[in-house]
Order: C-alpha cells, then structure tokens, then sequence
C-alpha cells in the first residue's frame, strides 16, 4: 500500500478541555480518498472522548480483518477510512451509523494530483514528481487512472460512494457544503448543518460545538491540507479546465448528479 506520511496533531490534548458524552453506537467516517477527511475526522474527534478514537489505522478494503475490533457493536467507538462498498464491509458496518464524506470530481481530480506530487505521499508512482509530465496528461492520468498502478476515478467514486447510497445508516456529506458552513459559523445555517452531521453521528449538539469546530478544523492540524503539502514543484490551476472537466463527464457520466453536484 502507499505511504501516506503525516505530522502529528494535538487534538488528543485540545479534546480533554471539554466535556465529553461516550458514544453509545459505533461510528464509521467514510470517504472518498482526498475529499477532507483529515478535516471531516479532525472535527468529529472533538465531539468523542479520546478512548473511545481508534488511531490506529485509515482502515481500508485491504487492512479491514486487521481492525475488526475497531467496529465492534459491543464497544462502541469512532473510526476512519476510505471503505469500498462490499459484503464484508457491509456486515462489519450492518450497525454502525456511517457518515459519507465526497467532493466535486472537478476539484477532486486536482486534490489528488497535488497529493500525488507531494512529499507526504510515496508510492508506486513516484515518477510522476519527476516533472517530465504536463499538468494537463497528470489530471488525465488522476481521471483515467494508470494502468496497474492507481485505479480510475470512475472506480474509486462507484466503490467508495455511491454504492453507499441509498443504504441503512449512511449519512452524505459534501466536502463544499462542510467547507462552505465552516466559513460562516456564527449563522444558523450553519448550525444546523452541523446539528444534523452530529445527530448522524449520534452525537447531541452542545452549548460550546463551535469552539469545538473551530479547533478541529484548524488547518494547522491536517498534514494533507493542501497549504500543508510540501515538495510539489508543478503549479496547477485552482479549477479543473474545461476540456479536463468534459473528460470528467466522459469518464463518469452521472457522477456528479448523483451526489447532488450539477
């Protein structure tokens, strides 16, 4: 698997300034790889006492026998990865409360280029950094994939996403509409957003939950924010250009509709 290297955060220690209500069933974060959720679990974690946090591992398709213990109905805990809708990961999570975090493909297909590119990520395809490529053939090769190397995005998003849909316990979040309310907290749109994202997760909204956010979504605290990557030597666009955007349709035509973008 790839090596995804993260600087440690202090949200463990900013969690234990407030008081905290145990879980009473256990939570999954699920998301589409490089759609916030090292913000979506960043803020969660401080809504949920520190013991009941399973730190281990991102859990994934590939490592899901190794952290079984982690979604135990019997102790309840908060966990995080990016889980492919399957009959086994449908079990383990049949009693879960499940929250499905996903982004526009349009800025998706840029957050996992830059990711790519980073130092924080190694992989098998590091050759990519070598600058040989234009930005334009590296966001073709995040939509269509490469071959044996990193799986379509059409993949990706049916595996990770959409096959959630429409299941038991599966709340949809939008990176856009998380990023979106972050910015304009003190509204009452805003809380009740996140009212109803901590009823989903079976979490009662307290006095202080914007304090809370605050802190959790501190960028400062996530290694994989986009101003805290480091290493990428290839300037590219805020926006998805046109013709990379069309390929998007191409590749996945309905994808965005489905998960509400349009």
């Amino acid at each position: 698997m790839p090596v995804v290297r993260m600087t440690p955060d202090t949200l463990n220690e900013e969690n234990k300034r407030f008081d905290q209500a145990p879980l009473r069933q256990t939570l999954f974060l699920n998301s589409v790889p490089k759609c916030g959720s090292h913000l979506l679990r960043n803020i969660i974690r401080m809504f949920v006492p520190v013991e009941q946090q399973y730190h281990v591992q991102f859990i994934q398709w590939a490592n899901l026998g190794e952290h079984l213990s982690a979604l135990n109905a019997n102790r309840p805990q908060v966990s995080w990865g990016h889980l492919f809708f399957a009959d086994n990961s449908a079990m383990e999570l049949a009693h879960a409360r499940k929250i499905l975090l996903v982004r526009d493909p349009y800025s998706w297909v840029l957050a996992r280029a830059r990711f790519f590119l980073s130092d924080e990520f190694s992989g098998n395809v590091d050759r990519l950094k070598s600058g040989e490529l234009s930005v334009e053939e590296l966001l073709n090769l995040m939509i269509f994939g490469i071959y044996q190397k990193a799986p379509p995005m059409y993949d990706i998003y049916t595996n990770n996403a959409v096959a959630w849909l429409g299941t038991r316990g599966v709340h949809l979040v939008r990176y856009e509409d998380l990023v979106r309310h972050l910015k304009a907290l003190d509204g009452r749109d805003a809380e009740y957003f996140f009212a109803t994202l901590l009823e989903a997760c079976g979490i009662a909204l307290p006095d202080d939950w914007r304090e809370r956010v605050l802190i959790g979504s501190d960028r400062k605290q996530s290694g994989t924010a986009r101003e805290n990557l480091r290493g990428i030597a290839i300037d590219f666009p805020d926006e998805l250009p046109d013709t990379q955007k069309r390929l998007v349709d191409y590749a996945s035509p309905g994808l965005r509709a489905i998960l509400g973008y349009t």
